[in-house]
Parts: C-alpha cells; sequence; structure tokens
C-alpha cells in the first residue's frame, strides 16, 4: 500500500487544521489505518488509529479534539484536529497495516504557534 499524506501548515493555538492520508488501495479495505507524529527530539507516538470496522482509538491528549474518518469519495483516511495546542506541533505520518504488512506514508509538518 502506497501512502501519501497532505494536509499540513500552520496555525495558532486554537485553530483547525484537516490532514489527508490518500491510499493506493481502498482504505475500506485496509486493516488498520494510523496517524502518527512525532516531535523534535521525541520518539514517534500514535495519535490515532481506525479499523476496518470503523472503530477508533485516540491517544488520551487528543481525544474530544481530534477525529479520524474514513473519506469514501476521496478514498482519504483524515485527521480532523481542532483547538490545536502548541504540543501538538510535529510531523505527522499515516500508517497502514494490512495482512501483517506495514506501510508508511512521507510526513507532513504540522506547527502551532501560541
Amino acid at each position: 500500500v502506497q501512502l501519501q499524506a497532505s494536509g499540513g501548515g500552520s496555525v495558532q493555538a486554537g485553530g483547525s487544521l484537516t490532514l489527508s492520508c490518500a491510499a493506493s488501495r481502498s482504505v475500506f479495505n485496509i486493516n488498520v489505518m494510523e496517524w502518527h507524529r512525532q516531535a523534535p527530539g521525541k520518539q514517534r507516538e500514535l495519535v490515532a488509529r481506525i479499523g476496518i470496522g470503523g472503530d477508533t482509538n485516540y491517544r488520551e491528549s487528543v481525544k474530544g479534539r481530534f477525529t479520524i474518518a474514513r473519506d469514501a469519495a476521496k478514498n482519504t483516511v483524515d485527521l480532523q484536529m481542532n483547538n490545536l495546542k502548541p504540543e501538538d506541533t510535529g510531523v505527522y505520518y499515516c500508517h497502514s497495516i494490512l495482512i501483517g504488512r506495514d506501510n508508511w506514508g512521507q510526513g507532513t509538518q504540522v506547527t502551532v504557534s501560541s
């Protein structure tokens, strides 16, 4: 599976951004799609996950602010990010898991200023 992430940018605290991850096959047929992020000097961390059945999981710090969803029309997995905080700054990566194989997209930078 090839993945292409887009939608990053710079916003002020409290603002919103939507990231999109386009896949080379139907996102509805991929076992797990995830968004991860990596802040400077820190390890990459899981932000949100959506399973093939539509079940979702979120990192505690983003619950209530971020929403992961699949878009059938665009064949993307989107991450809607609201009420962004400076600690959300980092490079965001999409990740897929299909039949035991995983793939990463290129990162997209999100910068939140206070």
